[in-house]
C-alpha cells in the first residue's frame, strides 16, 4: 500500500502543481488512497520531495531532479526566496522562515552537502541545524545572510 501509494504521489506531482500538503492529500484521496496529513508529511519527507518554482510563480512539489536547474540553484533560490533570519547560537542555526516553508528548505538544504552540519530538523517556520563546532555555525551564519539580504 505504501509503495503504491508513493508512486502515485510522484505521479501526481508530475500532473499537477500541488502547493500544499492538503491539496497533495485531497488529490491522494481522490486517487483512492484516504490518508492522514502526518502520513502525507511522512511521505514527503522519504520520498525527499522538495518546493520548487512553478512556472505560475508559487512554489510546488517536486522531486528536486525535475527541470534542468540544478539542485544548488533551486537552494539558493528558494533560501534567499523564504529565509527570513539566521542566527548561531552556539553549535546550533536557527533559521526562521516565512510560514509553511521551513521544510522546503529543510529539504532542499539536505541535498546539499554541508561539511560542518550534523543535522537539520523543520517546522513549520523554523529550522535548526546542528553543526560540528561553534565556528562552523558562526561561518554557516555568516554565509546564509549574504543569502537573505539586508
Amino acid at each position: 500500500m505504501k509503495t503504491r501509494r508513493q508512486v502515485a504521489i510522484l505521479d501526481l506531482i508530475k500532473k499537477h502543481d500541488i502547493e500544499t500538503q492538503d491539496e497533495l492529500q485531497h488529490y491522494l484521496g481522490e486517487a483512492g488512497f484516504d490518508v492522514t496529513q502526518a502520513t502525507v508529511s511522512r511521505d514527503i519527507r522519504e520520498l525527499r520531495l522538495i518546493k520548487i518554482l512553478s512556472a505560475s510563480g508559487n512554489y510546488k512539489y517536486a522531486t528536486g531532479s525535475e527541470g534542468s536547474a540544478d539542485m544548488s540553484e533551486i537552494f539558493y533560490s528558494l533560501f534567499s526566496d523564504s529565509v527570513l533570519s539566521v542566527e548561531a547560537a552556539q553549535n546550533i542555526l536557527v533559521i526562521k522562515c516565512m510560514s509553511g516553508l521551513a521544510q522546503a528548505v529543510c529539504a532542499a538544504m539536505d541535498t546539499m552537502a554541508w561539511s560542518g552540519f550534523v543535522g537539520t530538523l523543520a517546522g513549520e517556520d523554523t529550522i535548526f541545524v546542528v553543526c560540528r563546532t561553534n565556528d562552523a555555525a558562526k561561518l554557516a551564519q555568516d554565509e546564509f545572510r549574504k543569502l537573505v539580504g539586508p
